[in-house]
């Protein structure tokens, strides 16, 4: 069961599907929410407070997304997979103890794709890495070690919590958010409250028409 469960980790396709997949889906949402609104506000075919009002619900949507992403699905998802899979893949388990976190790993890899000659004195290094890991890429000659099941790991959890938190939470949260928002800017009217005598009435008028 962990031997396919691995293979798919350390897949290639898996590990590029983006340098940061956290990175990629935060860049691709914050031009969704400049191009978006931008598209409608330049179509002639619909009126300016049309124009106005769909612009700023797709703006607030997005934001919401943005936000939903940011709080939820990097510090939940992308670190509790980078915590979890040691438990799963427990003949990795020293690999992933070498790393405090997915950000401090990420160092690592920055560092680990460059040169030999990039590295051997490179003080940046010993600043955002243990000394033992610092000294492994200071040293090591041929191309350091990648740990494609650590980067496959943290890929995997970024992609659930993307299908969670975007594709699930954000629809039902923005709901919440976006109407009073945009009351709040006088883009929509309040809700009207109806009194008891009033709704009687509107029933009146129903049964009468």
């Amino acid at each position: 069961m962990i031997n396919p469960i691995t293979s798919f980790i350390t897949s290639n396709p898996l590990s590029t599907i983006a340098q940061s997949t956290s990175t990629s889906v935060t860049i691709e949402t914050t031009m969704k929410a400049i191009g978006r609104p931008g598209f409608i506000l330049i179509d002639n075919n619909i009126s300016t407070d049309t124009k106005k009002y769909a612009a700023a619900k797709e703006f607030l949507y997005q934001a919401t997304c943005l936000l939903l992403y940011a709080t939820i699905v990097v510090p939940l998802f992308k670190n509790g997979a980078f915590k979890l899979a040691p438990k799963i893949f427990k003949h990795r388990a020293e690999e992933f103890s070498q790393f405090a976190n997915p950000k401090q790993f990420a160092e690592y890899r920055k560092y680990a794709k460059l040169p030999y000659e990039d590295r051997v004195n490179n003080t940046k290094i010993d600043k955002v890495l243990p000394p033992k890991l610092a000294k492994y890429l200071h040293t090591a000659k041929e191309t350091p070690e990648q740990y494609d099941t650590i980067k496959g790991t943290i890929e995997a959890g970024s992609l659930l919590g993307s299908v969670i938190g975007l594709a699930i939470l954000a629809p039902q949260v923005s709901h919440a958010i976006i109407h009073p928002a945009l009351r709040l800017i006088g883009m929509e009217e309040p809700k009207k409250h109806h009194s008891s005598n009033e709704k009687i009435s509107e029933k009146q008028i129903n049964i009468t028409v």
